[in-house]
C-alpha cells in the first residue's frame, strides 16, 4: 500500500497550525509586507504560518491604526516555537524602518531577559543588519551589554532596551511605542499598571502596540493578565462556535493566537506527552525548523510531566482551569484603594495540616467591605495571640471569627488569658462556615467586596475550587491549585464577620465562646 508524502509543514496556514486564532476585526492592510522585504535583506525568511501571524500583528484599520493597538498582542506558544524570532524581527525592522522608535522588551527573570538580548544582539551584528546600528566602541556599534542597561540602538534614532520585571525595569518611561512582555504568564496587575503608562505618549503614527508571550501558567503564578486575554478570546470563539484549528475568527481589537496539544495529553485515555503527532500539534516549527533533538533535550530539562505539558506542549490545566470558582478577571475588577475608615472583624483560619495560619482584616466601605491579609506565616499560635492584641487591636474590632480544628482551641485559649472580650470571639459552626463561604461569594459576584490585589491573595483565589460540606449543598473551599488557599479562606471569614457585624443585634452573631 502505497504511504502518503511527509507534509511539507513550512507551507502551513496560521489556522493549521494554531489551535485558536482571534484577530481584530478591520484590518484592510498590514506593516508586515514592509517588514519582510526588509527582514529579506537581514537573510531571514518565515513560514507561512508565520506570514500569517505577521500580517495580524502589524494589521492596520483604514483610520491607519494599528488593528490591536488597543488590545495587544497575545501569544500563548510553547518553547522553542520561535516566538522570539518573529517578534525580534519585527522589533528589529520597524526600528529600521521608522526613526526614533522606543521598544522595551521585558521578561520576569534577568537571566531571561539577558538570554533574549543575547539573541537579538546576534542578530543585529550580522552584515545585513549592523549598518543600522548607531556606531560605537562595541565592535563599532554603540550596543550596551550591561545589565539593566542592556540596548540595541540604531543610526536613526530608535533603540531596543532590555530589562527583567523582577529589578523593576520598565517604570518611569515614557513615549515608549512598543513594549514587549515576555513571559506573560508570570505578569501580575500591578506590573502591567506601572508598565502600560509608558504607552500613553507614543508618538508613533500606527499607534503603540503592546505583545504578551507565554506560556500557560502555573497555578501559583500571578498569571491573571494572561489569563484574561485568553478567556476574551475563547469567549469570542465560542460566540460563533469555532472549533479549534478552525477558521480565523475576527472580533474586537485583540489578538489571540495559542499553539497547544490536546488538553487531555498525558492523561488516562489521552495521547501519551512524547508522541510526535502531540508537539506537532504543539509546535508549527517541528521538525523542519525545530528538530527532535532540540525537543527531547527540553524535555529532559523540564522538571517534570506538568511542566512539560505547560511549556513543552502549551497545555492549559483544565483541570484547575475548570474547577476554579473565581475567575480573574472578575477578581482584579474588584480592587480597590484602602478606605479610611476603621477595621470592623479579623478573620483567622489555621490550615487542615495545621502548618499554616492567616489572618485577614475586614473594613467597611459604604456598603461594600474591604479585605486584605494582615498576617501570614507558619502557625505560632502563640504569636497570633500577641497579633490581636498587640495595642489591643480586639477593642477596635466587633468581632474575630477563628477557624481551623488544628489551631482554634489554643488560640482562643490564649486569648481568653488575655483577657479578650468573649463576645467578641467567634468559632464559627459548621452552618455558619458554609453560609461564609456563599456570602463571601455573593459578594464577590455583586460587586460589594474589594481587596487592594496582594499576590500572595490572588494566587489563593486562583487555586480554589469548591468541597461539599453536608448534604444540603454547603459548601467551603478546596484548594485544586498549587497555592495555598488559607488566606482566602481567613479573607473569607472576616468578611463574614464584618456583615454580621453591619446588622448586629442581640441574635445576629453565632454563638459566642466563653
Amino acid at each position: 500500500m502505497a504511504t502518503l508524502a511527509p507534509v511539507d509543514r513550512s507551507t502551513l496556514r496560521l489556522s493549521e497550525v494554531a489551535r485558536h486564532v482571534v484577530i481584530p476585526e478591520g484590518i484592510v492592510d498590514s506593516l508586515w509586507y514592509d517588514v519582510v522585504e526588509r527582514c529579506e535583506e537581514f537573510g531571514d525568511t518565515f513560514d507561512a504560518w508565520q506570514d500569517g501571524l505577521g500580517e495580524a500583528i502589524l494589521g492596520v484599520r483604514a483610520d491607519g491604526m494599528f488593528a490591536a493597538t488597543v488590545g495587544g498582542v497575545t501569544m500563548s506558544i510553547p518553547r522553542q516555537v520561535a516566538k522570539t524570532f518573529i517578534v525580534g524581527r519585527i522589533c528589529i525592522a520597524l526600528c529600521t524602518l521608522y526613526p526614533n522608535l522606543t521598544v522595551i522588551w521585558t521578561a520576569h527573570r534577568t537571566r531571561t531577559a539577558t538570554r533574549t538580548f543575547q539573541s537579538l544582539k546576534a542578530v543585529a551584528m550580522r552584515p545585513g543588519v549592523a549598518g543600522y546600528l548607531r556606531p560605537g566602541s562595541n565592535n563599532g556599534t554603540a550596543i550596551r551589554d550591561t545589565n539593566g542597561e542592556q540596548a540595541i540602538p540604531f543610526v536613526n534614532g530608535s533603540e531596543i532596551l532590555f530589562g527583567a520585571r523582577e529589578g523593576g525595569f520598565g517604570r518611569g518611561f515614557d513615549e515608549v511605542d512598543i513594549e514587549v512582555f515576555d513571559e506573560a504568564q508570570i505578569l501580575g496587575v500591578k506590573a502591567l499598571e506601572d508598565m502600560v503608562a509608558a504607552t500613553n505618549q507614543t508618538r508613533f503614527e500606527f499607534g503603540a502596540l503592546l505583545f504578551y508571550m507565554g506560556t500557560p501558567p502555573r497555578p501559583t503564578d500571578p498569571g491573571e493578565v494572561f489569563t484574561e486575554r485568553r478567556d476574551d478570546a475563547l469567549h469570542a470563539k465560542q460566540t460563533v462556535g469555532s472549533a479549534d484549528f478552525g477558521p480565523v475568527v475576527q472580533h474586537g481589537d485583540a489578538l489571540y493566537v495559542e499553539c497547544s496539544a490536546d488538553v487531555n495529553v498525558g492523561h488516562k485515555d489521552g495521547p501519551g506527552l512524547d508522541d510526535p503527532k502531540q508537539v506537532e500539534k504543539a509546535n508549527p516549527s517541528y521538525p523542519h525548523r525545530t528538530p527532535p533533538v532540540s525537543v527531547k533535550r527540553l524535555r529532559k530539562n523540564l522538571l517534570g510531566d506538568d511542566a512539560w505539558r505547560r511549556e513543552g506542549l502549551g497545555v492549559w490545566d483544565p483541570r484547575a482551569t475548570s474547577r476554579i470558582v473565581i475567575q480573574a478577571k472578575p477578581w482584579a475588577d474588584l480592587k480597590a484603594d484602602k478606605p479610611g475608615s476603621q477595621p470592623v472583624a479579623y478573620g483567622v483560619k489555621f490550615s487542615p495540616d495545621g502548618n499554616r495560619c492567616a489572618i485577614a482584616v475586614a473594613l467597611r466601605d459604604g456598603d461594600s467591605i474591604w479585605s486584605e491579609v494582615a498576617w501570614y506565616g507558619a502557625t505560632d499560635v502563640a504569636a497570633v495571640a500577641d497579633w490581636l492584641t498587640d495595642g489591643e487591636r480586639w477593642r477596635k474590632v466587633s468581632h474575630i471569627a477563628i477557624d481551623g480544628k488544628t489551631g482554634a482551641p489554643l488560640l482562643l485559649e490564649n486569648l481568653r488569658r488575655k483577657k479578650v472580650h468573649s463576645r467578641r470571639l467567634v468559632a464559627p459552626t459548621v452552618d455558619q462556615v458554609t453560609a461564609a463561604h456563599q456570602g463571601f461569594l455573593e459578594a464577590v459576584q455583586r460587586k460589594s467586596f474589594h481587596h487592594s490585589m496582594q499576590p500572595g491573595l490572588t494566587q489563593a483565589v486562583g487555586s480554589a475550587g469548591k468541597r461539599l460540606i453536608g448534604t444540603r449543598g454547603g459548601w467551603g473551599w478546596e484548594q485544586v491549585g498549587e497555592a495555598d488557599i488559607t488566606p482566602l479562606e481567613a479573607v473569607t471569614f472576616a468578611h463574614w464577620a464584618a456583615s454580621m457585624a453591619k446588622r448586629r443585634t442581640t441574635t445576629a452573631m453565632p454563638r459566642r465562646i466563653n
